[in-house]
């Protein structure tokens, strides 16, 4: 904020500048490229013959013109290109007229100028599909032209329409099926951090579209990029340079019949500021409670001590129903650019976004089951099940300014961007716990939860490109700063056991528990630094591109979880089972009762980590043609790779030899990483692909470490790689992967192509969630060097208007992009005699398995309408992933696979008003009513929920106005 307040005198002179200076006059820019390549032609001359005056492209290929208002006629010229003229270029007083990207043809021979008319690409599909054409490795991607038109508000929702691209629980972006820790996210080129301590690649919810210029997915690796995926890059480019002006506003709601002004909706009382996504300090710690000793009856303390700590907790343990309201969103967003310092330009955005959404789970299902020892007994038996209510209320809060300076030879941007999402949940869920199932004590509870989490990101970057010796060299630099935060504070769990007998309902630590409430904290710092310097040159009297740079990122994470546990000094009082009676002040020690908290947490704490990153990369690359219609890519990439920790395990916080890391290095590696990518033109817009490639998939700071993460809804419990359990040693390594792609593709025409893809990875050592089989009566994870996989795929695409069939449905078009994968693991030794002791009866346990987080299959498919003369796009939109392994069992526990979820959503936009300054949009998703579910798998068995939920369908409608 502090930051505008100072831009914004500056961009408010500039601006009555401009107004003063040019009130009579219009406003023409374009942007000159080569039809071919889609590159920017730097030196284009645009003539208007009947003023006698012109310009000429910059090194983005951009032009400007302030002409009076009336009609003209553009000549555009440059060497070795076919010199065009566009027609009836209509200039307003105080308009700016943007003919987008005006395409050039190289010159065979001499030829007459051609005569076309203007037309406005910008930020299309069209500039998407031709950047995909004349990449030297495979990209798929989407635009904002795109955004509009399927009806999307966040880049989650957007993405699940791109090639092998699937979104696992609205947020976690899965390329070619493969599981979040092969994808890696990435902001305007440069490296972004997780928000989240259980998932290694980042939420990508947080960004809502009206932000996003593109997303660009990489598939097959170049040098110039990290090579810390496997599946794909996701890049996400903010809005920067408007060639026209932006006064935009947009206002939208979603209405869920089975969710939204539902009376039954959970809630709780929070903080003032929930409504702007972060908590304004209620539910922060009470003072002392970090400190080594709290004020208990057995420590010592008085009465009153005990009575003023205790009191300093939030005394609702318990949700209340209400009515909740539909989601709702709006954003507005502003920019321009003029002419500053000798007709260099000065560009500005602004935008803000604000969206409030609500959840309603009336049947949410959860479930730990277990296989029989006895091997004709196939029935799987249930340790414990939970049934019941779930309900979420999320804002989310995002800004974003940037400032862009751009003269003949050089370009620098200046962003700021700040995303804040906050989320309350509230609970009610049966416990039924069954004593037939190994290390179970048989019990039944009424459980209640309540949790708020809130996650923020804020980005600073600047970038530059400059040009020297015409435009032979580029040196393109970046530097960002992100600073991202997650804190769960008072995470509260209260679960009344109840009785048999018709007694009242008691706490009991053998069976439901106490009641207990858990904070949870992470910061992280990240800084990376990217430099790539281009030389462009001739080889084999064809242009070839040579490319070299570095990068240095530095990333550090504080972890902590700190939890405390209601205790009673003698006797429980009598309860009636509702949580609201628990902390009134006749029942707190020094009030009258007995009731006091004692801390779970150690002296040193074994659930606090601090790890930091340094990674240090240098790249080479060179692409060329040895001759016309083939295009070669070579690279390498050497990446020094340095990972320390400081934790302990809970053995030596307890005094014992455990385990005590004090800024260890954990990984310490430098990798080469090589590429190859060749693309042999076949014929007209017809391309056929080869790549190679060798990249590395890292365990995350959670991962490796000592942190022990319950969920607090599942009473799943995550363990770090670091602790020694069972037969597994605590050394999690890295995992290395060989990538090899096959690929056809034609373009068919503006936005239409056909494609099919062949691709193979080996994994070595790689990384999977595995059940703890030694633990049985807890329901814990652990993330696991596994044995080596392999995996094979295809990929089809097709994009094609229904013109072919006849002129009069040339509006229609049809989109689908099908993904299927075959994946192998062979499996560890402990692994395979594990299972093989569970072997059933008429069951043959193979020595390979599916890899987890690996979906067999992707499907996404479109039917759409688009006519831009009467303003009108609609389409049905279809999205499904393939049952998918989750969480590998073996023996005691089975494995749990992921179901289809069924997607089909329903988008309609409507541009109207005189100057097409509105529009409208009607929206409707999950049509099919399908739910979400994880289901355990067993032989010869019926399936079992581990997670069940319905989502519902619901409508939107929206609206946008441009000033």
């Amino acid at each position: 904020m502090k930051m505008i307040k100072q831009l914004l005198p500056i961009m408010v002179l500039a601006l009555s500048f401009s107004v003063n200076a040019v009130a009579q006059k219009g406003t023409l820019r374009g942007t000159i490229i080569d039809d071919e390549t889609a590159e920017p032609i730097f030196g284009a001359t645009i003539y208007i013959q009947s003023e006698g005056t012109g310009t000429t492209s910059d090194f983005d290929g951009k032009f400007k013109l302030q002409l009076d208002p009336g009609e003209y006629t553009l000549r555009i010229s440059y060497i070795s290109y076919q010199t065009i003229e566009v027609e009836d270029v209509e200039i307003e007083e105080g308009e700016v007229t943007n003919l987008g990207n005006i395409r050039l043809n190289p010159a065979i021979t001499e030829l007459d100028g051609v005569v076309v008319t203007s037309s406005r690409v910008t930020i299309s599909e069209a500039a998407i599909m031709t950047a995909k054409m004349n990449s030297p490795n495979v990209i798929d991607g989407i635009s904002a032209e795109a955004f509009s038109k399927i009806g999307v508000s966040d880049a989650a929702e957007a993405l699940k329409n791109v090639t092998g691209v699937s979104v696992e629980g609205g947020k976690y972006v899965y390329v070619r099926g493969l599981g979040d820790r092969y994808t890696q996210t990435m902001l305007n080129s440069v490296e972004i951090p997780s928000l989240d301590p259980d998932r290694n690649s980042l939420q990508i919810d947080i960004f809502p579209t009206n932000l996003i210029n593109n997303m660009v997915i990489t598939k097959t690796a170049v040098a110039e990029m990290p090579a810390n995926f496997t599946g794909g890059i996701v890049d996400i480019e903010t809005i920067d340079f408007p060639e026209e002006p932006i006064y935009d506003f947009s206002i939208s709601f979603d209405y869920n019949p089975d969710m939204h002004f539902n009376s039954d909706f959970l809630t709780y009382d929070g903080s003032s500021t929930d409504f702007l996504g972060f908590d304004s300090g209620t539910r922060e710690l009470p003072a002392g409670a970090s400190d080594g000793n709290i004020p208990t009856p057995i420590s010592g303390n008085s009465s009153q001590e005990v009575y003023d700590f205790v009191n300093g907790f939030n005394p609702t343990l318990g949700p209340s129903a209400s009515t909740n309201f539909a989601n709702y969103s709006a954003s507005f967003t502003l920019g321009n650019q003029y002419n500053v310092f000798d007709d260099n330009k000065l560009g500005y955005i602004m935008s803000l976004t604000y969206k409030s959404s609500s959840n309603h789970y009336s049947n949410y299902q959860l479930g730990e089951y277990q296989n029989q020892p006895d091997p004709s007994a196939y029935d799987l038996i249930y340790a414990t099940r939970q049934n019941g209510t779930l309900s979420e209320q999320s804002v989310l809060l995002g800004g974003l300014t940037g400032i862009a300076f751009k003269t003949d030879n050089s370009k620098y941007k200046l962003t700021a961007m700040h995303l804040q999402n906050g989320e309350s949940t509230a609970g009610n869920f049966f416990i039924d716990n069954s004593q037939d199932a190994p290390g179970q004590s048989g019990y039944t509870a009424d459980s209640y939860n309540l949790e708020y989490g809130q996650r923020s990101i804020t980005n600073f970057m600047l970038n530059g490109v400059n040009y020297f010796d015409n435009t032979n060299w580029e040196v393109n630099w970046r530097s960002a700063v992100t600073l991202s935060s997650m804190t769960n504070p008072d995470i509260r769990k209260t679960a009344y056991t109840l009785s048999l007998t018709g007694a009242n309902p008691r706490f009991n630590a053998g069976a439901g528990g106490f009641p207990s409430r858990i904070w949870r904290y992470m910061d992280e710092v990240n800084y990376a630094n990217r430099l790539d310097i281009t030389r462009e040159y001739d080889l084999f009297d064809l242009p070839a591109s040579l490319k070299f740079g570095g990068s240095f990122v530095y990333k550090e994470r504080d972890y902590e979880v700190l939890s405390y546990n209601l205790q009673f000094f003698g006797s429980q009082p009598t309860f009636t089972g509702d949580p609201s009676e628990i902390l009134v002040e006749e029942n707190l020690y020094g009030g009258g009762g007995n009731i006091y908290y004692q801390s779970g947490n150690q002296i040193p704490n074994p659930n606090a980590y601090n790890s930091n990153v340094s990674s240090y990369a240098a790249y080479i690359s060179n692409e060329f043609n040895p001759f016309e219609k083939l295009k070669v890519y070579v690279g390498l990439r050497a990446e020094q790779f340095t990972q320390r920790h400081t934790g302990r395990d809970a053995l030596y916080a307890q005094g014992g030899s455990g385990n005590n890391l004090d800024n260890e290095k954990v990984l310490d590696a430098l990798d080469l990483f090589p590429s190859a990518n060749l693309s042999y033109e076949i014929g007209d817009d017809q391309n056929l692909r080869f790549a190679y490639s060798r990249t590395i998939a890292r365990p995350s700071f959670k991962e490796l470490s000592f942190a022990q993460i319950l969920d607090p809804v599942s009473d799943r419990i995550f363990n770090g790689g670091l602790f020694a359990i069972g037969d597994w040693d605590g050394n999690l390594t890295e995992t290395y992967v060989n990538n090899i792609d096959l690929r056809w593709e034609k373009y068919l025409g503006l936005n239409e192509m056909l494609s099919a893809s062949l691709f193979y990875k080996s994994f070595q050592d790689p990384i999977e969630l595995v059940r703890i089989q030694v633990q049985q009566t807890s329901s814990e994870f652990q993330p696991r060097n596994v044995g080596n996989g392999e995996v094979y795929g295809a990929e089809f695409e097709i994009r094609k208007s229904l013109n072919f069939i006849s002129e009069s449905i040339r509006h229609f078009g049809l989109s689908t992009n099908v993904t299927l994968v075959r994946s192998l693991i062979d499996m560890t030794e402990q692994e395979y005699v594990a299972r093989k002791n569970g072997e059933k009866d008429g069951q043959n346990v193979d020595d390979t398995r599916d890899m987890a987080g690996q979906a067999p299959y992707i499907i996404n498919a479109g039917f759409t309408y688009d006519n831009p003369d009467n303003g009108l796009d609609a389409g049905f939109y279809y999205n499904v992933k393939g049952e998918t392994l989750t969480a590998v069992g073996g023996g005691l526990f089975p494995d749990v696979y992921s179901q289809p979820y069924h997607s089909l959503n329903f988008s309609l936009n409507k541009t109207f008003g005189e100057d097409g300054n509105s529009t409208i949009s009607l929206n409707a998703t999950n049509i099919l009513d399908d739910a979400r579910e994880e289901l355990y798998k067993g032989f010869n068995t019926a399936d079992q929920i581990f997670s069940s939920y319905n989502e519902h369908r619901s409508f939107s409608i929206g609206y946008k106005y441009s000033f």
